[in-house]
């Protein structure tokens, strides 16, 4: 008579998994597929994270730098500017054009030969042009003259000694952006007689901003603030593709890059490509900087991660797929429920007991099993336990809880890293307890553990939870104290020798002298830190000693620095 069958082994049969075979081979396609997926998208989702990142910092970078060129070039543009009216040929010749006579002709002609000179050598202005008080155009250039004509208020501002520059704007004429920029003439008694007006044009700055171009196929843009393309690395000035000739960004594109506050966006370009890109504004202009790179370019790392790890889940499966298959078929039932316990051993879980499983063979291998796995277990845990107990011994002094030399050193370490990255500056306390031999010689080395132990105790209660606490040897502390300057650091060092003083010792007090040194002014590695302090220290014992003493300038000759050398061997002798 056949028994009925459960639904479970109903579907287990559907799913051709009755056989221990196909069991095992089932359960070593999960055991691989659910971690090495989980993996996979757990790497690609912090590599995501981490490129994301790079590439933020490294469009703002560029824009940034690209702002910066910009600035300088129009700084430069209206300083030459700035020169040429400051030229006698051009004050002199325009305020005898102004008085009139026979003279005037002479003098608008020498002045046109002088701006013609200039505009020769100058390719960055398309037109240079002189007018008068009143703005009328004196005399240009170029041939015919073009149509220059500055503003009421600009004339205002000229004449209060302002340069003056004028927003971009497509030139049809040029086929490209341009801008006038005009400074005021003056004579040498300061009347203003007229003004210089230049008419620039962007060709120059698109290999400027061709040297801080993102990646390989990236660029830098520049517009102003109703999406003018001006400018744009590697181009010999842009091409018109607008409704008026000009060049647009979009206004949704333009927006949200302005609203994302430095972070990047991805967007389509004119061109229809994808792209990711940042806004950086220039100083004091509207104009702005859009620097941006191709998204296939961005996240190609992505893309071949993706490919990576698609490929080596694929191998895991088909490698683990044929082992389990051929395990399986010398593996009878009985083993089935072992097999799962190991693999639960070897996933990290120790916790596992299997039950008994009868004498003989089986129940002898599942008894050393459990045995092994308990041993195991007990083990870890013991090891975990002594892990945690020799990190804490290998960071701290015993005696006073501060940390140790070893503990310093990395933080050190640490603490120049970041204030390289942030430019901000940190100091350290070099302290030492004075006469601390001749008290321990005196009272006992159990009174100057004593006072060991209260200078850990006022170093703890004195200082700020950011800074690192160290005994650095014998009577020696040292206090690494970030974001921190010279002065506040001698106003700490002053705060814990107080603070010492109120300790109450049983032999009475003791006073302590405080070096102090800054990074990076006093050197930019931690023995060169910690030499300035440790000078600063002696300087402080020389003086009479219960006192906090700042290092002074570094010393620049090399005779300096090999007499600084012996007096620091010196006092660590003496103190010794």
């Amino acid at each position: 008579m056949t028994s009925p069958t459960s639904p479970l082994e109903q579907l287990l049969g559907t799913l051709r998994l009755d056989s221990i075979k196909n069991r095992i081979l089932a359960l070593a396609i999960v055991a691989t597929l659910v971690p090495a997926l989980g993996t996979a998208v757990l790497s690609y989702r912090q590599n995501q994270e981490a490129l994301t990142e790079n590439l933020n910092g490294e469009l703002r970078s560029r824009g940034s730098q690209g702002a910066r060129e910009v600035d300088l070039w129009v700084k430069e543009r209206s300083y030459d500017v700035r020169v040429f009216t400051g030229s006698f040929e051009v004050s002199e010749n325009l305020d005898r054009i102004r008085l009139g006579g026979a003279a005037s002709d002479v003098a608008r002609t020498r002045l046109r030969d002088y701006l013609a000179g200039v505009h020769g050598r100058f390719t960055d202005y398309d037109e240079l042009v002189v007018t008068d008080t009143q703005g009328q155009l004196v005399t240009s250039s170029n041939e015919p003259p073009g149509d220059v004509t500055l503003p009421a208020e600009w004339l205002l501002r000229l004449e209060r000694g302002e340069t003056v520059l004028g927003e971009p704007t497509w030139s049809a004429e040029l086929g490209q952006a341009a801008a006038t920029l005009a400074a005021p003439i003056q004579t040498a008694d300061a009347r203003f007689v007229g003004a210089l007006a230049a008419r620039l044009t962007f060709e120059a700055l698109d290999s400027l901003l061709e040297d801080v171009a993102p990646g390989e196929g990236g660029r830098i843009d520049l517009v102003i603030e109703d999406g003018l393309l001006i400018a744009r690395s590697g181009e010999a000035g842009v091409v018109g593709g607008g409704p008026g000739g000009d060049e647009r960004v979009g206004t949704q594109t333009l927006e949200a890059l302005a609203v994302s506050d430095g972070a990047s966006i991805e967007y389509t370009d004119r061109t229809g490509t994808p792209v990711v890109g940042t806004l950086t504004r220039v100083p004091g202009l509207t104009w702005a900087v859009i620097a941006q790179i191709p998204s296939a370019e961005a996240y190609a790392q992505i893309a071949e991660l993706r490919s990576s790890a698609l490929l080596l889940v694929s191998i895991l499966l088909v490698v683990v797929g044929g082992l389990a298959y051929l395990l399986g078929t010398v593996i009878v039932r009985p083993l089935a429920r072992l097999t799962e316990g190991a693999g639960a051993v070897a996933a990290g879980d120790l916790s596992i007991d299997l039950p008994q499983a009868g004498r003989g063979e089986v129940g002898y291998l599942t008894q050393v099993f459990n045995d092994m796995v308990g041993r195991l277990r007990r083990s870890r845990e013991e090891l975990a336990e002594r892990n945690r107990e020799l990190e804490r011994l290998s960071l701290t002094d015993l005696l006073t809880g501060l940390h140790n030399r070893r503990y310093l050193i990395e933080a050190f370490e640490k603490e120049i890293q970041r204030a390289d990255r942030h430019e901000r500056p940190f100091c350290v306390l070099m302290i030492d307890v004075d006469r601390f031999k001749d008290y321990n010689d005196t009272h006992g080395h159990l009174a100057g553990d004593q006072v060991l132990v209260a200078m850990g105790r006022v170093l703890r209660d004195a200082m700020r939870d950011l800074d690192v606490l160290a005994r650095f040897g014998g009577e020696e502390f040292i206090a690494l104290l970030p974001e921190c300057d010279l002065d506040n650091a001698v106003r700490a060092g002053h705060r814990i020798r107080e603070r010492l003083l109120e300790e109450q010792l049983e032999h009475g007090p003791v006073t302590i002298s405080v070096g102090v040194a800054e990074f990076p002014i006093h050197g930019d590695t931690p023995a060169a830190v910690i030499g300035a302090a440790d000078e600063a220290l002696y300087e402080a014992k020389r003086q009479g000693r219960d006192r906090v003493v700042g290092a002074p300038p570094v010393v620049a000759e090399t005779e300096g620095k090999k007499k600084a050398s012996k007096r620091t061997a010196a006092a660590r002798k003496k103190r010794a």
